[in-house]
């Protein structure tokens, strides 16, 4: 009787376990479907529609822009992140839920921002009027020029002396310590750097801005650490604060190639 007892319960308990794991297994699998996504972006004042707010799948690395009717589609699994970006309003993060995928109905809400006008200071340079004096009072850009692929315009690397292509090539060749921990230690993120630069609307996005916002939530890094990786790549400080982030995304891309290819031959 007690054998049979425990065979029983053996059985009872295998069957409980199968179903347990085809739960999970069916769960897991719910997750990692992609499905076409539908939803609609709505101003959260008056609850107008939005045109042409740009939305990315951060996990698939995959964007699009609303339509005229504040309408998009987007490629996605339950629980990616979707980041929304609008000028003048507050970017926005929202995870993917089941929900999101039944009802074609889901509204997302973005907040104005309220924007003031920093003052601004005109140094003075003490002009006189006479063209051949005030040339010389005015100071001279004597910054060394250089181009990064792919970019129709020149940066500056910083004065132009002797020591300046030997300074980059020093860059190449024994890259710093942070530049390697940080490329080191993140290479899920950087490896997006190719993703990134294949999505048209993503592209167009990042030409659009210049506050590394959507390049941090792309690539899961700090602010500081694009400006550190850049440093330690010899790019100047005039470069790393007036260029977009499109144009912060090539050069960061070149510098990891550098890397990559160091990293290889050690």
């Amino acid at each position: 009787m007690k054998s049979k007892f425990t065979r029983y319960f053996f059985l009872l308990f295998s069957l409980l376990f199968t179903v347990i794991i085809s739960a999970q297994e069916i769960e897991i699998n719910e997750q990692d479907k992609e499905e076409i996504m539908t939803a609609l972006v709505v101003n959260a004042q008056d609850g107008s529609l939005m045109e042409s707010v740009h939305v990315i799948n951060l996990n698939k690395v995959k964007g699009t822009i609303t339509d005229e009717k504040g309408v998009f589609n987007i490629i996605a699994s339950v629980n990616d992140t979707l980041y929304f970006s609008y000028l003048g309003f507050k970017s926005q993060k929202v995870r993917v839920t089941n929900d999101m995928f039944k009802f074609k109905d889901t509204k997302i809400t973005l907040t104005e921002l309220a924007y003031a006008l920093e003052e601004v200071i005109v140094g003075s340079y003490n002009l006189t009027g006479y063209l051949e004096i005030d040339v010389k009072n005015l100071p001279v850009n004597d910054a060394y020029q250089y181009s990064i692929s792919g970019l129709n315009t020149g940066y500056e690397a910083g004065k132009k002396n002797p020591s300046a292509v030997s300074k980059v090539l020093g860059a190449i060749l024994n890259p710093a310590d942070l530049l390697r921990n940080l490329f080191g230690k993140k290479p899920n993120q950087m490896r997006k750097l190719q993703q990134v630069k294949e999505d048209d609307a993503i592209k167009d996005l990042l030409a659009s801005k210049f506050d590394r916002e959507t390049l941090t939530e792309l690539l899961q890094i700090e602010k500081v650490d694009i400006d550190d990786i850049l440093n330690n790549c010899n790019y100047s400080k005039s470069f790393i604060r007036t260029a977009n982030d499109l144009q912060i995304l090539d050069a960061i891309s070149g510098c990891y190639e550098d890397f990559k290819v160091l990293n290889r031959k050690k």
